[in-house]
């Protein structure tokens, strides 16, 4: 992981787009199922311009936009593709999978390298299914109880924007300054991370299951083209700090059943 794709030679004209998105589009099934086999798929050497082209790519795929509504900085670059995390290069992002709070979550996650980091800035990725077998194996009665109570995740917002990878203010991304209005709409603001009764997790466990998700990460360097695509149910990512520029997009879509 990830299933790497590559053309048979290297690209030596501007058609490479054209026919990369014609060998997807009469490939579609299969494609979808590597996806699905693999939990992440990386296209290197195709060619792969700009925003337009990383659309066509993901429009290629007929899966359903799902809107991003959430802290992280992010700016709409080109129809249905969006800047990743605008929060401070100099800061890591810690790994989750994409969400969209009421809207759902997103099946699959598509990354494209528009312009790579000369230092740092990979795209860590891991397989959660994974994390949760060594969870069973290492504790399995904590792992019952989180099971039978259910774990409830929570974010607390600030009012303003700050410099910070969660740097939207609550009236952004909640869509409202109105406190009665956003809690009706989305969520509570609170801050924790507890099971659903309130009950804390053991602070040993939470840093062993940070170390086993640190310990089962696959990690690679950006190459400009890039364009990565994960199965946002199965694999976890995040981001290491790095050195300007670095320019990565992200779309996030609802896939139809194969």
């Amino acid at each position: 992981m990830p299933l790497v794709l590559q053309p048979p030679e290297e690209p030596k004209n501007s058609n490479d787009m054209q026919s990369l998105l014609l060998a997807l589009e009469k490939n579609n099934d299969w494609f979808k199922q590597m996806i699905i086999k693999n939990s992440a798929v990386l296209l290197r050497g195709f060619n792969v311009r700009n925003a337009e082209d990383f659309n066509d790519i993901v429009e290629t795929f007929g899966w359903d936009h799902v809107p991003y509504v959430g802290p992280a900085p992010r700016t709409n670059v080109f129809k249905r593709i969006w800047t990743a995390n605008e929060g401070p290069l100099s800061e890591p992002i810690t790994f989750h999978h994409e969400m969209a709070l009421m809207k759902g979550y997103p099946e699959n996650v598509m990354f494209f390298c528009e312009v790579p980091p000369l230092e740092g800035g990979e795209t860590p990725i891991g397989p959660s299914w994974r994390v949760a077998e060594r969870m069973m194996e290492e504790f399995p009665e904590a792992v019952k109880e989180m099971e039978e109570k259910g774990l409830k995740y929570t974010f607390k917002a600030p009012p303003q924007p700050t410099a910070s990878f969660t740097g939207r203010g609550w009236p952004e991304f909640l869509g409202s300054s109105d406190p009665a209005e956003a809690v009706k709409k989305y969520i509570k603001e609170i801050t924790s991370v507890t099971m659903m009764d309130g009950t804390e997790i053991p602070e040993e466990i939470v840093r062993r299951i940070e170390e086993i998700i640190e310990e089962e990460i696959i990690q690679f360097r950006w190459e400009k083209g890039d364009v990565l695509f994960l199965d946002n149910l199965a694999v976890y990512h995040g981001r290491r700090p790095s050195l300007p520029p670095r320019k990565v997009l992200v779309a996030t879509c609802k896939v139809a059943s194969v």
